[in-house]
């Protein structure tokens, strides 16, 4: 079972974001504040949990929380600022819309631009670690999963409700035969052969 809190005598918020990878589509983030006593027998990293598990944990996350928030940073941002950036960027905008301010932050990696007064602590692995933080990604990959699908019906040759907009070879096949749209990150190598897919 997860840990429930880093510090005890702060209010925590955990956060996390999915998409980093993506040729396509927003980078996602969510801001997630559990009560200090919450626990959970199977929460954890969102990638580790089925499509259903992640459902329904996502009503119980939204009812349990104290607060939790969703922030985007689409694709047009990302070719400005590079996706670290932009990383950093959706999770102060999932920060600044908690209607409650949480002491400190939990963040799942190893950097993290600083939120304003308020401080962090970067946990390499940390949707594995904090039941915020998987929280956290949980809320995240659902919004993003659902966005992409969306998405996927005005551009159904991309594959976007299987891939969500990762490079597989499919969407980079689509890409070469019909071109990027206009929620491809074209600062990103859209052709590129990924290495695992090398013989």
């Amino acid at each position: 079972m997860l840990k429930s809190f880093y510090n005890h005598k702060v209010m925590e918020a955990g956060l996390d974001e999915v998409g980093r990878g993506c040729l396509a589509g927003p980078v996602v983030a969510a801001a997630v504040i559990l009560p200090r006593d919450y626990r959970h027998a199977y929460l954890t990293d969102s990638k580790q949990l089925s499509k259903m598990q992640r459902l329904e944990l996502e009503k119980e996350i939204m009812k349990e929380a104290i607060a939790w928030a969703i922030g985007e940073v689409d694709n047009i941002e990302i070719d400005k600022v590079n996706i670290l950036k932009a990383s950093f960027l959706a999770m102060h905008r999932a920060v600044d819309l908690l209607h409650t301010k949480p002491e400190h932050l939990l963040v799942d990696g190893n950097r993290f631009t600083p939120y304003p007064m308020i401080p962090h602590t970067c946990i390499i692995k940390g949707d594995t670690e904090y039941l915020s933080i998987a929280a956290a990604s949980v809320l995240a990959k659902n919004h993003r999963d659902e966005l992409m699908n969306q998405l996927s019906a005005q551009f159904p040759h991309y594959g976007w409700h299987s891939n969500v907009g990762y490079p597989t070879i499919e969407h980079r096949r689509a890409i070469s035969i019909y071109g990027p749209t206009s929620y491809h990150r074209m600062t990103f190598k859209l052709l590129k052969v990924p290495e695992e897919n090398k013989d």
